[in-house]
This record gives C-alpha cells, structure tokens and sequence, in this order.
C-alpha cells in the first residue's frame, strides 16, 4: 500500500538530517509529513525558517485540530505533543513527557500509526535515547512501513539502534537514500 503520510522522528543531530531529507522531496509531494524533533521547551527557536530554507515543501509548525494538507510539513511545536487522529488532523497536548521528551517521537508515531494503518510511513533517524521505538513498532503492528537511518550515518546511534532491536523495520538506509525512498514509496515504485 502507498504511503498516506509520513511521519519523521529525530533527536540529536535530527535538525540536519531532517534538513537533508525535506531537501530531496518535490514540492508536489502529495502527502503530509509530521516531524518530532526534540527541541527545548523555550519559545520557537526558529525551526519551521530554518527547515524551510531547504525544502520547496511548505513548513509549518502544527496547530491544534488543523487538517493535514499533502505537500505541507507539520513541526511538532515545543514542549507539545504532536498526535495525529483519523481522518488526517493534527492534535497538541501537554500530557506528561514521554521517555522525557515532549513532543514525543513515540506519540507521534503511535498516534499515526492507530490513524493510517497499514497507509502509515514513519522514519526514525539519529538520536541519543530510545524515544521512537515502541511507536515504530506500533506502526509494524498496524501494517505501516518503517524506515530507519543506518547507525552508522547517524551524528548519535542510540536511536536508531533501537528502532531496529524494537521492530522488525522494512529498510534501513544512509541518510543520504531517506528522502529518494521516502518518494519512491509515496509514488508507488519498487525500491
């Protein structure tokens, strides 16, 4: 099945390869992307300017009961979750931090993944903890696809580590194949 959306999840040393990876998607990506990358809890640091000097997609940070628009990359505002809810809208909360992140990559992921289904496509890239994992799991368990940077391109291994020792992941890539995949897939070609 194509992909429906697709849902990114990073922490340390996420910001550049989220850069990289919006870099190489067309504007005319014809589904949403939602992004968890760790960040402070202070007011926006300026991630949605620095992400969209890379991309040609629109970037903007989620707000609460928006509906998810094809071409258009939601951020995951600071010290909010970003949960996703069927039929494609965007919900905030403030519950408590998971695995000490708020927003969580594992609410994100579980969240789309109870939303889309088998329609789900969710990446877990570099970072310091184990926040993605039970979530990409989630995704398998609900027939999504789930892509993982190789630790071995990663700036801190940990986390995709744990994405592969939590799911049985479908591809794990370089960073610099992500985004040729992540487009592939949404276009319904073998890879």
């Amino acid at each position: 099945m194509r992909p429906e959306i697709v849902a990114i999840g990073a922490s340390l040393g996420g910001l550049q390869a989220v850069a990289r990876i919006l870099g190489g998607l067309p504007p005319g990506l014809p589904v949403p992307i939602v992004v968890v990358q760790h960040r402070g809890t202070g007011p926006d640091q300026g991630l949605v300017e620095l992400l969209q000097g890379h991309t040609g997609l629109a970037v903007v940070e989620g707000e609460d009961k928006a509906l998810l628009a094809p071409g258009t990359v939601y951020v995951a505002a600071s010290d909010y979750h970003l949960l996703v809810e069927a039929p494609g809208a965007i919900a905030l909360s403030t519950d408590a931090p998971v695995r000490y992140a708020r927003p969580s990559i594992d609410v994100l992921f579980e969240t789309v993944a109870d939303a889309y289904g088998p329609a789900a496509l969710a990446v877990l890239l570099t970072g310091a903890s184990a926040d993605g994992a039970a979530g990409l799991a989630r995704i398998k368990a609900r027939g999504g696809r789930a892509v993982v940077q190789d630790p071995a391109t990663a700036a801190c291994a940990t986390m995709p580590a744990a994405g592969i020792a939590a799911a049985e992941v479908d591809d794990i890539l370089p960073l610099d194949r992500i985004g040729a995949h992540i487009v592939a897939l949404v276009e319904g070609r073998r890879t």
